[in-house]
């Protein structure tokens, strides 16, 4: 006769044989959960019981005064940036207005006397102090005007001065007309870090004339010049090339 299942003596062996293998069954669980949760219940454990040495109120007002001053710094910085922005913007504004093209009729680009003779004066609402722009660029300013015709004081004139940045290093400068056809840029810091081939555009922060206007590319640096070093720019809008300008009339 065949019997089912396990023999009757056998089940006290597979007793003692289980409580043999327990120690090592929950060990290999434990380590298993431990595994499993990344060891979220010793971070627990440790959290409840270091509780009572936690910082006290002291500590925790400290931080939270600093987490005040810290926020309040930034609210501030901000308030600047936001008017410095809303600022370049009125800026732009108060250039974003009506364009007027007139016609060189009359020029100088050599000597002491580098200027253009334009066909349009204060009838047409151009006024001294307009910026002149050419094909590429800005070329000079607005120096004089009649009824019927303005003169335009080119940028690279003895005496003429305009502020202007670099994009690129985000450097200032001055540019100054020297006679030549091309003007020269000193700059402001003593380590301008430009080179040759650097966009020369008109300074974002210019009350003078519309910010961001391309002018010229500079040429040569000389790092060695005291008490800043200075650039040589050729212009984009070559003025003896220059048939027909536009005036950006304020």
């Amino acid at each position: 006769m065949k019997l089912m299942g396990p023999y009757p003596w056998a089940l006290p062996v597979i007793i003692r044989r289980f409580r043999r293998f327990l120690p090592w069954l929950l060990v290999g669980c434990s380590f298993g959960i431990v595994r499993w949760s990344k060891g979220a219940f010793f971070a627990d454990t440790y959290a409840f019981l270091s509780r009572p040495f936690w910082p006290g109120t002291a500590q925790r007002e400290w931080i939270q005064a600093g987490q005040r001053l810290e926020n309040k710094s930034k609210i501030s910085l901000l308030e600047k940036d936001n008017a410095r922005l809303r600022g370049l913007l009125s800026l732009q504004k108060s250039f974003r207005n009506n364009e007027t093209s007139a016609a060189v009729i009359s020029r100088k680009t050599q000597g002491w006397s580098q200027q253009f003779e334009l066909s349009k004066g204060s009838l047409q609402g151009i006024a001294k102090g307009d910026p002149v722009m050419g094909p590429g660029g800005l070329v000079g300013v607005i120096d004089s005007v009649t009824p019927l015709t303005s003169r335009v004081r080119l940028l690279t004139a003895p005496g003429s001065r305009i502020g202007v940045w670099v994009p690129r290093s985000s450097h200032h400068g001055l540019l100054l007309g020297r006679g030549t056809s091309r003007p020269q840029l000193i700059f402001l810091a003593k380590d301008p870090l430009v080179m040759p081939g650097d966009l020369v555009s008109t300074s974002p922060v210019s009350t003078l004339v519309p910010p961001n206007i391309p002018i010229g590319i500079i040429q040569s640096v000389d790092n060695l010049a005291i008490p800043a070093p200075i650039a040589v720019v050729q212009l984009i809008a070559a003025p003896e090339a220059i048939d027909w300008v536009q005036v950006k009339i304020r």
